[in-house]
């Protein structure tokens, strides 16, 4: 046991002795740590806030649109023939067995909302539907109250807005009963919605304008028309979707050999797009780690054999005293782990103090996994023995009579 000790002790001693070459040495394996670490911690954190911002749709609730999420194998020109949803569309899909309760919804982002006294940016996101819009998008409003079926069946200017518009228009007013102007036209601010914060890091999810869909038509005319629809229960929702699925084909005349022309997203469908993203990009982070730590590997090999080379003679002495092979060999093998073992440590400690700054400047929930960290341990130790085996070897193997004459 003391002579392990004294091994490390003597591992830490060459460290110490030589910081300046040995930091460079492990430049290649800091690197390697710190990417995993940071990527892993941002991949997690993403995880966390895709989780929190799945609560957008309702529970048993999903939606269906004209386009998916990125154009995939499909060419502009072929999403700009798909036809849109309309109103009948709607319709159709209530009288399913499956089918709870459906919402029409639109929006348009990008846009200014003003007072008589003040205006807010053009990043105003403006989102408009039917009445049941709230119920199947697990929209709160905190104060006041959502627009009536009547208030959309007369096409009514009300409005329900976000908490961060509500305080970049009425700073220290009560927002409720006030008028604020969209595109020349006036509306009643008549709710306020409860705070949601950002998407995935992004834009907030607050600085939004809740509007009738009747009162957006006139201002922007046919967007793209989504339907979001919520099953009776968790146990048909996959029968809804099939059943939505089957009705739009047949409404849009499909072939049975032709794709859907539509796109149906779930909570399930974004974790699963979400997962194929991250494991991509999770691939990407390990090559570049590998290829890292195989530069650091070279890195310790070299300044391994360096230190055998100026350490012949003492290792010469020691052998002739009594030092066995398998001592001389531990030693080296133990110097080139600690080394490496050093650099994963650091790059471990660099990766985490990039994830919290990821934390802070991007919002996002970042959260470094312990395995992510015990893999770049392992990794850099591993890679400090593989490296350091052959220089340990060739120490272990010198003969002392002539190590001893080596000046």
């Amino acid at each position: 046991m003391m002579a392990f000790w004294d091994t490390i002790r003597l591992a830490f001693g060459t460290f110490v002795s030589n910081p300046l070459r040995s930091f460079l040495t492990l430049l290649g394996i800091v690197i390697g740590a710190t990417t995993v670490v940071t990527m892993m911690g941002l991949i997690q954190g993403l995880r966390n806030q895709v989780n929190e911002n799945l609560s957008e749709l309702g529970a048993n609730c999903f939606q269906v649109q004209r386009l998916p999420f990125g154009a995939g194998n499909l060419s502009l020109a072929e999403l700009s023939r798909r036809p849109r949803f309309s109103l009948e569309d709607l319709d159709a899909i209530r009288e399913l067995p499956s089918v709870l309760v459906a919402a029409a919804e639109d929006s348009r982002g990008g846009q200014k909302v003003s007072t008589s006294q003040r205006e807010s940016r053009a990043n105003v996101g403006v989102w408009s539907g039917t009445p049941e819009y709230f119920q199947t998008n697990s929209v709160t409003v905190e104060r006041g109250r959502a627009f009536t079926e009547t208030e959309y069946m007369d096409g009514r200017r009300v409005a329900v807005i976000g908490l961060d518009l509500a305080d970049t228009l009425f700073p220290g007013l009560e927002p409720l009963g006030q008028t604020v102007r969209l595109q020349g036209r006036n509306f009643l601010v008549i709710g306020t919605l409860k705070r949601r914060g950002g998407f995935l890091g992004g834009g907030s999810q607050d600085n939004q304008m809740m509007i009738p869909l009747s009162a957006f038509r006139p201002l922007y005319g046919f967007n793209d028309l989504r339907v979001s629809i919520q099953a009776h229960s968790a146990e048909v929702l996959q029968r809804a979707q099939d059943e939505v699925t089957v009705l739009m084909r047949r409404r849009h005349r499909l072939k049975p050999a032709e794709a859907d022309d539509f796109f149906v997203f779930s909570n399930e469908s974004t974790t699963k797009m979400f997962n194929n993203i991250s494991q991509v990009i999770s691939a990407a982070t390990f090559g570049v780690c590998l290829l890292s730590l195989l530069v650091g590997g070279i890195g310790i090999l070299n300044i391994m054999l360096v230190a055998v080379t100026e350490r012949t003679r003492e290792i010469g002495i020691r052998k002739a005293l009594g030092a066995k092979k398998r001592r001389i060999l531990a030693q080296f093998a133990t110097e080139a782990v600690v080394l490496s073992l050093a650099g994963g440590a650091l790059g471990v400690g660099l990766g985490m103090g990039l994830a919290q700054l990821a934390k802070w400047v991007m919002g996002l929930p970042t959260e470094v996994p312990l395995w992510a960290v015990g893999l770049s341990l392992a990794m850099s130790s591993g890679v400090g023995l593989g490296f350091g085996i052959y220089p340990a070897a060739r120490a272990a193997k010198l003969d002392p009579v002539e190590a001893m004459r080596t000046e």
